[in-house]
């Protein structure tokens, strides 16, 4: 897929590389530019005089007539300072002189397209600009000149003006994705693959690997029924224009693995992971069959098959430390694997020698290991010093994390992620002052990246509500509780166990501020949402019973009860047990 790069990507994993695909209309611009070459300035039709062109230089622009704003008005200009830019990026003289070249090259074509005739040299100049504002991290001011460079072709013209507009739509949900705007840029893909689905055909093999970047983006916006649908697509294709056991083939079905993984269907998981396994020992990938041994055995953890879930992750430790050297980051990642799994399974000690022994790599990392692997490996580490019960530490390593991903463009979804962890973390341990600032810090970043319809958003709603009521926040711990419940209500459903954690919180919130009708309504819903659909055996039942019957006496008034069938006197899905249940504030009824 021309124009494409990983979102997982680093943009500056290289100071400047921006490829122009050769379509048609850009080698005749590249011939009439090379039958320009001996000549910078071309010539008008009547041959001008000296004295002429000396007359329009102005004190702006003292030694080049090339730069000269009248100039641009010649239509062969634009070709040939759109190839001066192309020409500066691969000499590597730096992004500022190609900026300038294609800011009046694309001026040029503008002045020159003939009204009602799209110009592909137009649009073609937008995309290279636009490329040069990203490589200069300017993502905000790439986003107008690709807006403009996708009305520009069009479609129905054939299919030069579809590569075109499919490239200018890809490209702008890049640009969205770097700027952290998730929804946007699915958007833009979403529209660039229908552009190409009706230019190629819904088989083309293009159409294919469009469909799997598609499918990455939206396992990254946490869009997992979408992914299926578009992974399970790619495949559809791949076999047809593939060889069975294809290295395309391995790459779809490890990534259909991680959808099955994340949606909890982890034996579908683990098929998908065996045939790619199968497909890269087939095709020679070492190292590849190792990553994939990874997660395998976070599979067989899930499953609790724990000595299965060893077995796997020392075959990929073997193979990395053979193959990248004891000190790669991919051997700290088995090792934070390897904690985790004797953590769950009571052994401390190796837990923690594992642990220690990924900090050292982190610490120390191989040159060429980037910022995001290094944060990404300190998250993991913090996980389990969470879970066992060192919340002082984990929050050093994540705000280590953090500092390295600051100023990274396209994180500040994950930063954001980091952020509610903190939050999490300060509340358990009392700080509730950070605990709210690092919550509001997450909530602005994700309403900026347009996550603030998530379920996750929701979440950190509900728990930024908990810290301001802890701060005697109440007026703003109900505006959070009160969005949370539209958001949860929207995404999970009314009877969905984080749904229902709101509601509580909401009606403790309207109870402390004297608004006791609106609690007493509140948990009637609920109470009424459990006896006719949860059933009654959850043990927070009895506490939010309890709660309404005082909050009933306070106002003089009985509650409405019907008649329950039997089937509904007892929860057949709730697996938790007393000791297990949700944790609440007697006094208040708020829930963690």
């Amino acid at each position: 897929m021309p124009g494409l790069v990983s979102v997982k990507t680093p943009p500056e994993a290289q100071p400047l590389r921006i490829s122009v695909p050769n379509t048609p209309t850009q080698r005749s611009e590249a011939n009439n530019a090379n039958n320009k070459t001996p000549s910078p300035l071309p010539k008008k039709p009547p041959s001008p005089s000296p004295s002429r062109s000396s007359k329009k230089k102005t004190p702006e622009t003292p030694t080049n007539p090339i730069l000269s704003d009248a100039s641009l008005d010649n239509p062969d200009l634009g070709p040939f300072l759109l190839k001066l830019a192309r020409d500066t990026i691969a000499s590597g003289d730096g992004p500022a002189k190609a900026l300038d070249f294609a800011v009046r090259a694309s001026k040029s074509f503008e002045r020159c397209a003939v009204e009602g005739e799209p110009s592909l040299d137009l649009a073609m100049s937008l995309h290279v600009l636009a490329a040069i504002y990203c490589s200069l991290a300017r993502f905000e001011e790439a986003v107008p000149v690709l807006e403009r460079a996708i009305q520009v072709p069009d479609v129905a013209r054939g299919a030069d003006h579809a590569l075109a507009a499919f490239s200018g739509y890809m490209q702008l949900g890049d640009t969205f994705s770097m700027l952290g705007q998730v929804d946007r840029s699915i958007s833009c893909y979403d529209q660039g693959l229908q552009i190409q689905i009706q230019a190629l055909g819904e088989t083309d093999p293009r159409v294919g690997e469009t469909c799997r970047y598609l499918a990455e983006a939206n396992v990254q916006a946490m869009q997992f029924d979408k992914a299926d649908e578009l992974c399970k697509r790619t495949l559809e294709i791949h076999r047809v224009h593939s060889e069975p056991a294809s290295l395309e083939e391995a790459a779809d079905r490890r990534l259909m693995a991680l959808i099955c993984e994340a949606k909890g269907d982890y034996e579908s998981a683990l098929e998908h992971l065996v045939l790619a396994s199968m497909a890269m020992i087939a095709n020679g990938q070492d190292s590849e069959v190792a990553s994939i041994d990874v997660s395998i055995g976070n599979i067989y953890m899930s499953l609790c098959r724990f000595d299965e879930a060893i077995f796997s992750y020392q075959k990929a430790l073997t193979v990395f430390k053979s193959a990248k050297g004891e000190n790669h980051p991919s051997v700290a990642s088995v090792f934070v694997r390897l904690a985790d799994l004797y953590h769950r399974t009571g052994k401390l000690r190796e837990s923690k020698s594992y642990c220690e022994n990924a900090l050292r790599i982190y610490s120390k990392p191989v040159p060429g290991t980037t910022a995001e692997e290094i944060a990404g490996g300190l998250t993991e580490v913090s996980a389990v010093f969470e879970s066992v019960d060192e919340p002082e530490e984990a929050l050093k390593l994540l705000s280590r994390a953090m500092k390295l991903l600051d100023d990274k463009p396209g994180q500040q979804s994950t930063i954001a992620g980091i952020e509610a962890r903190m939050g999490v973390m300060y509340y358990m341990i009392g700080r509730y002052e950070d605990s709210r600032n690092s919550f509001e810090s997450a909530v602005a970043k994700l309403r900026a990246s347009g996550e603030r319809k998530s379920a996750f958003f929701g979440v950190v709603l509900n728990q930024m509500g908990l810290a301001c009521v802890q701060l005697f926040k109440i007026d703003e711990a109900a505006e959070l509780f009160e969005e949370a419940r539209g958001i949860l209500e929207q995404e999970c459903g009314p009877c969905h166990q984080d749904t229902l954690g709101v509601y509580s919180n909401l009606a403790a919130t309207y109870d402390a501020m004297g608004r006791v009708g609106d609690a007493i309504e509140i948990l009637e819903y609920v109470l009424k949402l459990r006896e006719e659909k949860l059933g009654i055996a959850n043990p927070d039942f009895e506490d939010e019973k309890r709660r309404l019957a005082e909050l009933l006496k306070e106002a003089g008034k009985t509650r409405d009860r019907k008649a329950k069938s039997l089937e509904n006197l007892i929860d057949p899905g709730s697996k938790r047990t007393k000791k297990e249940g949700t944790k609440r504030w007697p006094g208040l009824g708020f829930r963690i």
